[in-house]
């Protein structure tokens, strides 16, 4: 179990995007996470930062690979935000076979990075709201785990799906390689019971973004939300949870982004102690 944190939250936002791959500044991160205290970083690739992202070169990825040890900071997951600037849900058939292409050789270049899954989103513009693009999806999806196998790169489903449908979705495809992302800011938003969600598919999670929100509202500082945490750490501890927990957390006041990880940080490892007081010595 690491405690990361979302690529350009250790830096004032770029161009004035709330979430992006920084493509100025990415160097800077891998000491910055190491001086807030965190294990890792989860990379972004986004449509915005595509053409500068070191993913798509093999200099790039030796690059990463070596601030990454360095600097004692991994890089073990990817946040497929293309998909959400591409949508799959969307996308008329011929550009659909690209998109699926695209993914397929992310997975490849991840797995040349070390990165050993990719979430990929399923909420706001690309969520899933009908039955007829949930199954374009499932489709999709049990022809790319094969890829994923290939590459040992584990997919992790983001949506916007109530419990029963989430769990729905999982069992159409029930390969080790695909799993659930578990976003609590995502799910307070949308008034989700965590206990709900974790009695649909909590054997399915494999990985955690840990945020709050507001129900119907924006993202705010952990503890002030809707989002029920410590409810969140305790069904996760009954289901045995041992993956990543990745801080998504609000912004700060640009230039305190690595004091404000830090005590982010700091929140969440009180909250994990409290969850998993057994463990926690050892774990993390």
């Amino acid at each position: 179990m690491r405690i990361a944190i979302m690529q350009g939250r250790l830096l004032s936002p770029e161009e004035d995007r709330f979430q992006c791959f920084p493509r100025n500044d990415w160097r800077t991160e891998f000491a910055s996470a190491r001086a807030a205290g965190l294990d890792a970083i989860e990379w972004i690739y986004d449509l915005y930062g595509a053409e500068g992202n070191p993913l798509a070169t093999d200099a790039g990825v030796a690059e990463m690979r070596s601030l990454s040890e360095d600097h004692g900071v991994q890089v073990v997951s990817l946040c497929a935000d293309y998909f959400m600037d591409r949508p799959f849900v969307k996308a008329p058939p011929e550009e659909f076979a690209e998109l699926e292409a695209h993914l397929e050789w992310l997975l490849t270049r991840c797995s040349l990075a070390g990165i050993e899954r990719v979430v990929l989103p399923f909420v706001d513009a690309s969520r899933m709201d009908t039955a007829a693009r949930q199954a374009r999806v499932t489709g999709m999806l049990r022809r790319v785990v094969a890829r994923a196998k290939a590459t040992g790169v584990e997919i992790h489903l983001e949506t916007s799906l109530d419990p029963a449908a989430f769990a729905a979705l999982l069992d159409e495809v029930p390969h080790s390689m695909l799993k659930a992302n578990y976003d609590s800011g995502n799910s307070a938003s949308l008034g989700y019971d965590v206990r709900q969600e974790l009695a649909a598919y909590g054997n399915r999670i494999g990985s955690v973004h840990i945020k709050d929100r507001i129900r119907g509202g924006g993202t705010v500082p952990l503890g002030t939300g809707n989002a029920d945490l410590p409810a969140l750490f305790t069904e996760l501890a009954a289901t045995e949870y041992a993956g990543d927990f990745v801080l998504q957390v609000a912004r700060e006041l640009p230039g305190n982004e690595i004091a404000w990880a830090r005590q982010n940080r700091e929140w969440v490892m009180g909250q994990l102690e409290a969850a998993f007081p057994v463990a926690a010595g050892s774990w993390f």
